[in-house]
């Protein structure tokens, strides 16, 4: 039988752990929205850019095929903006609790969870195989 303070010791140091796996996913999302909103200066300026010089093409040439690029560079702005400044986070959080709650049997892994058993198997025939050469 484990004694108590080993136990709370134990308990203790999962606890940081935690804290600490928490704090590093803060961080990355964090540099992830930060790397989002910096693209977006440098894309929004291009967009802005193209689309003027789209937009006076098409006007001085007469043809509106000049204005058929503007559709997809919008759609890049938009999801860029709406991933930094957005709510495109809180809906992709939404949606994959949603995902746990409901569609559990999606995220199963193929043939189950690894276990011990099956990666000394692995292990085994891979050896098997180096030494068969």
């Amino acid at each position: 039988m484990i004694p108590m303070q080993e136990l709370t010791t134990k308990a203790s140091k999962l606890e940081r752990q935690l804290i600490m796996q928490n704090e590093m996913r803060e961080r990355q999302m964090a540099m992830q929205i930060a790397w989002s909103r910096e693209f977006l200066k440098y894309f929004g300026t291009f967009f802005g850019i193209a689309t003027i010089s789209l937009a006076a093409g098409a006007i001085k040439r007469k043809k509106p095929a000049f204005l058929i690029p503007i559709v997809p560079l919008s759609f890049i702005f938009t999801y860029q903006y709406d991933l930094g400044y957005g709510t495109l986070l809180q809906r992709m959080k939404s949606e994959a609790e949603d995902i746990l709650e409901t569609e559990k049997t999606k995220l199963e892994l193929p043939k189950g969870l690894i276990t011990f058993e099956s990666l000394e198997k692995a292990r085994r025939e891979q050896s098997k195989f180096f030494s068969d050469k």
